[in-house]
């Protein structure tokens, strides 16, 4: 599925469950950022959460991060699924 809102996008799995509530999506933190070729505002092939997320902390003086909770649509992804690229070095442009 695609995972999208004003802040970006990502591509994922889903498993529906009786577990998690009616219209609730939880993503799982932990996943590589791993951005399709593209734009500034790329999709992440992996399923990184942070792309959706708001990238501020909770103060000055913590520093922590602020709640990772967002506004999401879903929908069925239905274009071709890259391999994951976590593990390779990075593409650099030539210059």
């Amino acid at each position: 599925m695609r995972v999208h809102n004003a802040r970006g996008s990502c591509l994922a799995g889903a498993i529906v469950s009786d577990v998690i509530s009616a219209g609730v999506v939880k993503l799982s933190c932990g996943a590589w950022y791993d951005p399709a070729d593209g734009g500034e505002q790329a999709m992440c092939l992996h399923g990184n959460p942070n792309v959706l997320t708001r990238d501020q902390g909770t103060s000055k003086l913590g520093q922590g991060p602020s709640s990772a909770t967002a506004l999401v649509e879903v929908e069925r992804w239905t274009g071709p699924v890259e391999p994951v690229r976590a593990f390779e070095p990075p593409r650099v442009a030539q210059a």
